[in-house]
């Protein structure tokens, strides 16, 4: 019998919610950082069927790195899939956080009409080496909250993952698949790409240059060998960065691209050229042209 249904992951800035999601489908489909709050685009939009199951699995709509005004905040306060329309809502908690408990009560108090979906994820277990205090935080948690179950992971290790997968296949209701069985993700490969880019440049500046900052895939060139050639652009809100990203004699962007082009050999499967050049437009997040690789449609 075939399977669908929606997960949503929450949680807070750096709990571990993308590590997780590239774990649970055993691809790279979202950028990972030790910096704060990287996933600008939040959507549910990554599927995989993992044996018998087709789920969409995604974030609901936050909006962490993105300016009030911004046009896509705008775009996902009318369209964006609030979390509880999902079958199961992972709460995903960085147990070395410091924030912890009272944090998490003020998150699931606010989850209470669907308690019977939430499930409790403690992520980061590997850095513990005496899980008994574990038990203590889950104890005291539950306490307080009714979750449908509670796990313990390390995603960046894929400990604990199989047993959310396979909880996650029990528990989603029959029914046809939505997405294609040989189709991971319904996010281009031009947005893929990108959001590579973007990663690498999140870890090489992460010093020097805040969260203003995107990635956009302008053309896409696939050759009769299957190399592809992809032509990006940098887009910045602020001159005084386009030094910091070009480096002394293009040094620093000559690098940025080489460690792009490795990451996007290894999602693609073929050899990439890629081509980047740096643009500086301050009012880039109220331009609708900059989020159409997401599919989102003003109209």
């Amino acid at each position: 019998m075939k399977k669908f249904g929606v997960v949503t992951l929450m949680g807070a800035p750096n709990a571990g919610k993308s590590t997780l999601l590239n774990a649970i489908l055993g691809e790279k489909l979202s950028i990972v950082c030790h910096k704060r709050q990287t996933t600008l685009y939040t959507s549910c939009r990554y599927f995989n069927r993992r044996g018998y199951t087709n789920f969409n699995c995604g974030y609901p709509r936050h909006f962490f790195l993105i300016r009030k005004k911004s046009w896509i905040r705008q775009w996902y306060r009318q369209h964006g899939r609030p979390p509880f329309e999902a079958h199961l809502i992972f709460l995903i908690v960085d147990v070395k956080a410091s924030y912890l408990k009272e944090d998490i009560i003020k998150i699931i108090s606010k989850l209470e009409s669907v308690s019977d979906k939430v499930v409790l994820i403690l992520n980061k277990i590997d850095l513990f080496k005496d899980k008994s205090s574990l038990l203590s935080l889950t104890k005291e948690l539950s306490e307080v909250f009714s979750f449908k179950d509670v796990f313990m992971v390390s995603s960046k290790k894929k400990e604990g993952v199989d047993r959310l997968v396979s909880f996650m296949k029990k528990n989603m209701p029959d029914g046809a698949w939505v997405y294609p069985e040989d189709q991971l993700t319904n996010l281009s490969e031009r947005f893929l790409t990108a959001e590579l880019t973007r990663e690498v440049l999140l870890h090489q500046l992460h010093e020097e240059i805040p969260y203003g900052l995107t990635v956009q895939t302008e053309k896409w060139e696939t050759f009769d060998n299957e190399d592809v050639k992809v032509f990006q652009m940098i887009c910045l809100e602020r001159m005084s960065h386009k030094a910091i990203v070009l480096g002394k004699k293009g040094q620093k962007i000559k690098h940025i691209g080489v460690l792009a082009r490795e990451e996007m050999s290894k999602a693609l499967g073929c050899r990439v050229h890629l081509k980047l050049h740096v643009k500086v437009d301050e009012n880039w997040q109220d331009k609708p042209d900059f989020f159409h690789d997401l599919g989102l449609d003003p109209n």
